[in-house]
């Protein structure tokens, strides 16, 4: 893991602000979900991307009955 050296402070409301050199660096636009890590002591960030539920793949997902799929899923799945 690398620092970047910026630190922020937590609100009353426990917010704080995502500086924009690392949301420009990591594609987060406003709106955008985050998922929320921990790891021992250490809070981990990562820009939210709905997985297939069978392979984690993020590319090309379909919604099925409700469920996040991918279409190589879909194909394995058609070929059973």
């Amino acid at each position: 893991m690398k620092s970047t050296g910026i630190t922020r402070a937590v609100d009353e409301l426990g917010r704080f602000v995502l500086p924009i050199e690392i949301r420009r660096k990591l594609d987060i636009k406003e709106k955008d979900y985050l998922e929320i890590y921990t790891d021992e002591n250490r809070i981990v960030l990562q820009k939210y991307a709905p997985a297939c539920i069978f392979c984690g793949e993020a590319d090309g997902i379909v919604l099925y009955n409700g469920k996040r799929v991918c279409r190589d899923c879909i194909e394995k799945m058609k070929n059973l």
